[in-house]
């Protein structure tokens, strides 16, 4: 970020760096005249990479947002992302990476920071930056130690990892500094006494320093992670709505690297062993400077959404006008402006460099899914989009190392003088390792003499063993041939019996070729027109194709009308819907106002005059009325009706009443006999939604509703109804006490039977209820209640459990994965799942599946089964 001088996003046209991981200065080594390197001996164009990623939902969203779908769509393998405005509109944002809420933070950190990281090991500077609203797991992505879950490990931790693989701790060094930016005041972490440290720049080259700032340097990697933890702890955090740990101030970590340039170590290495005496002759070795900053900003938030009062609104105010100063320098620099306000905040000029200085700039902004939060996550989005288009020249910093050389020198001299009192220990101490060897080598030749004598004995011992064995086998034959001799006569009976059958098919097949021979002659008549008989067969054959073809027309003229009928209906039920639509905005349902028992139904504020809600029907009208509507002779009336107790029954504190009204017996009692499928459709979403409840269940099943069901998913098209019946059984399927019932009435097969529609909803259905159904038997095997196979496989569901294992449907996959993964757990079903092609599919998830948890239970339900452990042992597969 540059104010006047310096690089500024259209001051300096500049092609995009490559996406390559580090930046190679390739430019020569010369010294300045002064014996100092120039600090900036190239530039290289570099715009600013933005990542973003997508946290999954948390438990309070699970539970708030669960009839709502989520406003943001991931599609990483195009690395874009959808911010959806409605149900039917979107926007659509592309991005350098984007990340879906199963990333790894490995992953996050290869694609984000890694790139960073080596450009500093490579001289340059570099800033890896969290931005995002509150809760979205900025600290998270940037600061997690990860001491209980390695996996869970940060940037930060993971830059130094990668640092302290890639220096030499002889040569180079590496030091950090961790501050907190609260309250407009720059706090050292370390140090919680220096709470006012001043921000001083380079008037010359720009660069800006912290001159009061404490600077550890480090050694490895566990006396870092103390620092950040000390440093975690004197960090400002604040429990709010939105967050139960909020940061409450803009984090920075400044690592510092200097490392000797590789080239020139070689170089000095050679003089020193070739002219050691040629002291004057030696060269400075090139020192590169590089500095990493890594910035946990305070998320954005809204007063009333994160409850903050008092104090924390004091520090609201700080970090949103310190994030806005960030915004404002962005738009700046994305817009080419004159002038850049830098000076507005010291968060600003704290990140100068970073964005449109010399600096190489990852930025990682993270989001979340709920759709209350939609303009905050627009927001954030749009930052991220301006921040890419803003440009930085990546300069690579270069000095002689004078001091170093020094140090150096001093160490050779010092090996010079021990080289020589070593060399004359190391004589003495090799004649003693030889005599030793030597001694050491005769005895292991002795012992390997001996085990080889007694390993030729045991292989000659068992040579002959099998050379017994072999005799006693040919004379066995031999027995066997004698015996044989004796028993020639009755071979010969069975030769002739084996002619006399040969005869007899031969006189069949010339039977039959006689009768073909006949059949030829009577068709021949039959084409014959001089035949009288012929014509009058033809005439018949003529008026019976007639006829078909009469009945054709007839069959095509009913599929006319039943088409025209479907349109009506299905125009009927828009209709029907719009009506609905129109009820919840003031506008009364047709159908019902008709009738007397819902007629002229309004709120007691009268002055309102809006209409009673669908969900308050029962305590104004009735459930009675309402469900002895369900028997009416008009069709839209019975349509209307069940629509309100499908509603009524999708909240749990009216299903109770439901069905102590009868609503549960009205509702199966229709889905048998009627023949409307929007009835049908409703219906069975209404028993769906009952079917939740385990005391509905049984009355269900007592009540033949499975039966019911099975019909229905046998007569059933329409991929709506179908989703509802199989979200009905499949509700079932998760009850232990019905399993043996279920299957006997059929509810697996008609499960099974739905997956001819291949719809996605369907099909999701399907996977979930097979999956409940082999938890439970699962559960049932390890409480020794069930030793048999399993009903699945009984039923014939193993093949469409294997096919649709790994389908692109997340939903359908990860229903089936858990499907397998109980099914195995039962020691029964392992050679039926081995010969069905299971086995692959339990590795592939074992090892692939993006689920934690599924992934754990297949590793773990592979390694306690016998059957599978034997077969993986045949086929050579290593877990």
């Amino acid at each position: 970020m540059s104010s006047g001088g310096g690089y500024r996003n259209g001051t300096h046209k500049a092609p995009n760096l490559p996406t390559s991981s580090s930046f190679k200065s390739k430019l020569p080594t010369s010294a300045s005249s002064n014996g100092r390197r120039s600090s900036t001996i190239d530039a290289l164009s570099g715009r600013v990479r933005v990542a973003i990623r997508l946290r999954p939902r948390n438990a309070e969203e699970l539970a708030a947002d669960a009839d709502f779908a989520d406003c943001v769509e991931i599609q990483p393998e195009l690395k874009r992302l959808k911010l959806r405005k409605n149900n039917w509109d979107s926007d659509t944002y592309e991005f350098d990476e984007v990340f879906t809420e199963f990333a790894s933070q490995k992953r996050v950190y290869e694609v984000v920071a890694k790139p960073v990281v080596e450009s500093v090991l490579d001289g340059y500077n570099g800033t890896v930056m969290a931005y995002g609203q509150t809760g979205t797991g900025k600290t998270y992505t940037l600061g997690r130690l990860g001491d209980e879950d390695a996996s869970a490990r940060g940037i930060m931790v993971r830059s130094m990892e990668d640092i302290f693989a890639n220096i030499c701790l002889e040569t180079d060094s590496v030091s950090v500094s961790y501050l907190q930016l609260y309250m407009e005041t720059i706090q050292d972490l370390l140090n919680p006494a220096n709470d006012n440290i001043p921000i001083v720049e380079d008037q010359k080259t720009g660069d800006v320093s912290l001159p009061g700032a404490t600077i550890v340097e480090v050694r490895d990697q566990q006396s870092f992670v103390e620092l950040l933890r000390v440093g975690e702890a004197h960090r400002y955090a604040a429990n709010t709505k939105l967050n139960t740990e909020s940061s409450r101030s803009h984090a920075i970590l400044l690592v510092h690297i200097k490392r000797s340039v590789p080239g020139r170590e070689a170089d000095f290495s050679a003089e020193t062993d070739h002219s050691s005496h040629l002291t004057t002759n030696y060269k400075p070795p090139m020192l590169r400077k590089g500095k990493l900053v890594l910035v946990d900003l305070a998320g954005s938030e809204r007063v009333n959404k994160s409850g903050s009062e008092g104090h924390m609104l004091e520090e609201a105010k700080s970090i949103n006008l310190s994030l806005s100063a960030l915004g404002k320098c962005i738009n700046a620099l994305a817009e080419n402006s004159a002038h850049v306000p830098v000076r507005d905040s010291k968060l600003t000029r704290l990140l100068k460099d970073s964005f449109g200085g010399t600096s190489r700039t990852s930025l990682v902004i993270t989001i979340g899914p709920s759709p209350r939060h939609r303009a905050e996550t627009s927001s954030t989005i749009l930052f991220g989009q301006r921040a890419m288009k803003v440009e930085n020249m990546l300069k690579i910093k270069e000095e002689f190392d004078y001091k170093s050389l020094s140090k150096r020198l001093e160490v050779q001299v010092d090996k010079l003088i021990a080289e020589n009192e070593r060399l004359q220990k190391a004589f003495e101490a090799e004649v003693e390792r030889i005599r030793l060897e030597a001694q050491k080598h005769v005895s292991e030749a002795e012992r390997n003499y001996a085990e080889a004598l007694k390993e030729e004995k045991i292989k000659c011992q068992m040579e002959y063993m099998e050379s017994i064995k072999k005799l006693e086998e040919k004379w066995s034959l031999n027995q066997q041939k004698h015996t044989n001799n004796g028993q020639m006569g009755s071979g010969n009976e069975e030769i002739s019996e084996l002619k006399m059958l040969l005869q007899h098919e031969m006189l069949t097949r010339k039977a039959a070729e006689e009768e073909i021979n006949k059949l030829k002659d009577q068709l021949d008549k039959f084409t014959n027109p001089g035949s009288a008989g012929g014509n009058s067969d033809i005439l018949n054959l003529q008026s019976v194709l007639e006829e078909e073809i009469r009945q054709k027309k007839r069959l095509e003229e009913e599929v006319i009308v039943l088409r025209s009928q479907f349109s009506q209906l299905t125009m009927e039920a828009g209709q029907t819907t719009s009506y609905l639509g129109r009820s919840r905005n003031g506008t009364g349902l047709p159908g019902l106002d008709s009738l007397s028992p819902l007629k002229n139904l309004h709120c007691k504020d009268a002055a309102n005059g809006e209409r009673s809600s669908i969900t308050n029907l029962h305590e104004q009208v009735g459930l009675h009325k309402i469900l002895s509507l369900l028997e009416s002779d008009d069709a839209t009336v019975r349509i209307h009706a069940v629509k309100v107790v499908a509603n009524l029954a999708a909240e749990e504190a009216n299903q109770e009443k439901i069905v102590e009204a009868g609503g549960l017996t009205s509702l199966l009692m229709l889905l048998g006999s009627s023949e409307d499928e929007t009835i049908r459709r409703i219906a069975a979403g209404a028993i769906a939604n009952l079917a939740m409840s385990e005391a509905n269940q049984e009355l269900i099943m007592t009540q033949g509703g499975i039966a019911l069901l099975a019909v229905t998913a046998a007569d059933a098209e329409d991929p709506q109804t179908l989703r509802m019946v199989a979200g009905a059984i499949a509700n079932l399927c998760g009850n232990d006490k019905l399993q043996t019932r279920l299957r006997f009435e059929g509810g697996i097969k008609a499960l099974l039977g739905m997956v001819r529609c291949r719809h996605p909803d369907v099909l999701s259905q399907v996977a979930r209820g097979i999956a409940n159904f082999a938890k439970c038997e699962s559960r049932s095997s390890a409480q020794g209640q069930n030793a048999g196979r399993s009903s699945l496989l009984e039923d014939g569901a193993l093949p469409w459990i294997v096919q649709n294992s790994n389908n692109e449907a997340s939903m359908i996959r990860r229903h089936v994965e858990l499907a397998l993964c109980h099914l195995a757990q039962h020691e029964v079903n392992a050679k039926d799942m081995i010969s069905g092609g299971a086995l692959w599919e339990l590795y592939r998830i074992s090892r692939d599946c993006s689920r934690d948890d599924i992934r754990s239970l297949a590793r773990r339900t592979l390694t306690s089964s016998p059957t599978f452990l034997a077969e993986m042992r045949r086929l050579r597969i290593e877990l």
